[in-house]
Parts: C-alpha cells; structure tokens; sequence
C-alpha cells in the first residue's frame, strides 16, 4: 500500500475504530503500523462516537469489497471469514458516500501527532506486535 501511495500517486484514505474500540491490544498494535502508512501520504482516520467494525474496500468509484475478513494473517489463514467483490459503480459510490459521513465523525491522525505518542500507548503496541507475531 506504501508504494502505491508513493510511487502511483494512489489516494488512500483508511477509516479505523478509535477509542470506542472492542479489544485494546488489537488497537494498539494496529495503530504501531501507522508510521509507514503516514509517511507515505496515506491518509488515517480514527471513527469517535462509537465502534466501528466494516471491513470496505472502494476502489476508483468502480470495484467494492465488503465482508468478514480482516487484514491479518488469522482472518486469511484460519478463521472462515468472507467477503463480496462487487463491480459497479452505483454501489462503490454509495460506500464513498457512507465515508464520507463516517470521517466527518473521526479525527484524522498525523504523522506527527503518531511519532510523539506517549509510552502509555507505545507499550500496548509493543505487546500487541509481540503476540501477532505468534501466529
């Protein structure tokens, strides 16, 4: 993903749970890999009012996956997730649409604002990198 926002100019925004989120250490040690993500252009939205849970993937207002699956070596390798591939634009646009409501309603985070996080949340991140490391 860190070379096509790079090198191809792709626009990538990803829309997160944020404190409202069900399992802490599974936060924590999503939020250890925003670095490379954000200093390559990627854009990171943490959702607020309450946990959000959709796995969606738009691609050129044209293609749209949604389903079960999470990015994560567990959901590929061993839970029995699924998603649906659809191509049409009518729907890609509505998931834009939905979006876009749903970051009006998150906090962008910044490359900065990661980097000079405190301990309190580096730790976490540290132990959630150690036991994903397990599977």
């Amino acid at each position: 993903m860190c070379r096509a926002v790079e090198e191809r100019g792709v626009k990538l925004r990803i829309l997160v749970p944020g404190h409202q989120s069900d399992h802490l250490l599974t936060r924590s040690a999503s939020r250890s890999g925003y670095g490379s993500l954000l200093k390559a252009g990627a854009e990171i939205y943490e959702f607020q009012p309450a946990m959000i849970h959709a796995k969606i993937l738009c691609v050129d207002e044209l293609w749209a996956v949604v389903g079960s699956t999470n990015f994560d070596y567990r959901s590929f390798g061993i839970n029995d997730e699924v998603n649906l591939a659809v191509c049409s634009r009518a729907f890609a646009e509505q998931l834009e649409r939905d979006m876009s409501g749903d970051l009006v309603k998150s906090r962008r985070v910044s490359l900065n604002e990661w980097k000079h996080r405190p301990i309190t949340e580096r730790v976490p991140e540290l132990l959630g990198w150690l036991f994903e490391r397990q599977q």
